[in-house]
């Protein structure tokens, strides 16, 4: 009888171990029922989950297939910048002169170098001047110079769409970057109907004109439209149309290493030092020159940006940041960047001849990912403590905050998915960590793929969350 008790027990215990792989797959069989039930035949969509607490797969669909990331391209660009040596080391803007100080007069030149820092802003800009008029000249009797030997001179990335300009997501990228390269326009209506609004603008400064011809509450008027002469390089914001209510918008600027020097150039001249005529780009002498001021701005910063509000700039600035720091060389291009990523790719143990990576931000329509590749780099970013504590502090989360705050309220999603969105025409991805309520930490990626309707692949992308936490 015990021979047979024990020999049943064996049994049941082997069938059990068996059949564990099939139970948990038959568990998110629910996540196939929503397949069907919420997404359109024509579209596609690629899912990879895995259990980092018990470090196996949990549910993979189609995850192997190649999608267009959009913004989830920017886990990729975030963890490889995490992973470097140098990753704390700050992102820095310095004013140098070489020459001499004699009585009021600067005999030499100033410098202004680049490091790419995209939250360089107006209180970054006061303070570089505040500094430089602290010294005892109040004369420049040399030139005003940009360096912005850091990277190439193209300022757009593989593959962006040439008419997504003048939108601020696109901005014309620079080592010297000021307020993201772009000018934050405001539209108040007038107190009577058929009045000119009253439009203001920040930064400001003289680098750009403005035009204004909008209509308060004139339906007449046409639509209310912000634009600029674009197509002629221009810096002309033109606001035409009916003014309603109120509203505040962005728009991108052409040439951001010429608005920073121009609007810096503008400043010294405002506290009284004499500058000369004009500004231009040249390197920083190698030797002979002397440093006069430094803006910091940490890493964490430019992360919680990149992350949260889904900043372009601030990916490509963290691409352009690896490449410097990986080659030591100056003018830096993408590509030098993108070779750091794709050698990560290479030791999570994939061929990067799979894969295709165009830019830092997923602007690019060249990019094609996987939801394993992705789902491989967050299990990376969360064996190592430095990395992962810089970037689940970045992340939205669910309806509390950034790109995820509008999502997953009221849901046991709620507060509990922390991940990156990405999205454009037809295209829309979810992939980050969560929570299931067994306690145990999750990896997931959600890449729908031809989905016209965003609210319709978001909502699938949400109820998959709460599939996988209340399992």
């Amino acid at each position: 009888y015990k021979q047979c008790s024990m020999k049943n027990i064996i049994l049941s215990v082997l069938f059990s171990f068996c059949f564990l792989p099939l139970w948990g797959q038959k568990d998110f069989s629910q996540i196939d029922s929503l397949i069907k039930q919420l997404l359109p035949e024509s579209s596609e969509v690629g899912i990879s989950v895995y259990d980092l607490t018990a470090k196996k797969p949990l549910y993979d669909y189609h995850a192997e297939k190649l999608s267009r990331p959009a913004s989830t391209m920017k886990l990729l660009t975030a963890i490889t910048a995490l992973s470097r040596p140098e990753a704390d080391e700050p992102f820095r803007t310095e004013v140098w002169h070489d020459g001499v100080i004699e009585h009021d007069t600067l005999q030499g030149n100033l410098y202004v170098v680049g490091g790419f820092d995209p939250e360089f802003d107006s209180q970054a800009m006061d303070s570089l001047v505040k500094k430089i008029i602290s010294y005892p000249f109040s004369v420049i009797n040399g030139q005003v110079y940009g360096d912005i030997s850091m990277k190439d001179s193209l300022y757009w990335g593989h593959g962006w769409a040439w008419d997504d300009t003048p939108e601020a997501y696109q901005p014309y990228m620079s080592p010297l970057m000021f307020c993201k390269g772009a000018v934050e326009v405001t539209v108040v209506p007038g107190s009577l109907q058929g009045d000119t609004a009253s439009v203001s603008c920040k930064p400001v400064s003289s680098y750009y004109t403005l035009t204004n011809r909008t209509k308060t509450r004139t339906p007449s008027a046409g639509k209310y439209l912000l634009s600029r002469d674009w197509l002629t390089n221009g810096n002309n914001l033109i606001v035409t149309g009916n003014v309603p209510t109120f509203r505040k918008d962005l728009i991108n600027i052409y040439d951001s290493g010429s608005f920073f020097m121009h609007t810096f150039w503008e400043r010294l001249r405002a506290k009284g030092i004499v500058v000369p005529e004009s500004y231009g780009f040249t390197e920083l002498p190698s030797d002979g020159a002397e440093q006069m001021a430094r803006w910091e701005t940490p890493v964490q910063k430019v992360l919680n940006q990149l992350m949260k509000e889904s900043d372009n700039l601030n990916a490509e600035a963290m691409l352009c940041r690896i490449a410097s720091q990986a080659t030591g060389k100056k003018r830096v291009t993408a590509e030098d960047g993108i070779v750091e990523i794709m050698k990560l790719v290479r030791n999570l143990g994939h061929d990067p001849k799979d894969y295709k990576i165009a830019d830092g931000c997923g602007l690019s329509n060249y990019n094609y990912l996987s939801p394993a590749l992705l789902v491989d780099f967050l299990k990376y970013a969360y064996s190592q403590s430095d990395v992962f504590q810089k970037l689940y502090k970045s992340l939205p989360v669910a309806g509390i905050d950034g790109t995820l705050k509008n999502r997953m309220k009221n849901t046991s999603a709620f507060r509990n998915v922390h991940a990156k969105t990405g999205s454009f025409t037809a295209i829309n991805a979810l992939a980050g960590y969560l929570k299931m309520k067994n306690g145990h930490e999750v990896a997931f990626a959600i890449m729908n793929q031809n989905v016209l309707s965003a609210a319709r692949a978001r909502a699938f992308q949400d109820k998959v969350c709460e599939v996988i936490i209340g399992l």
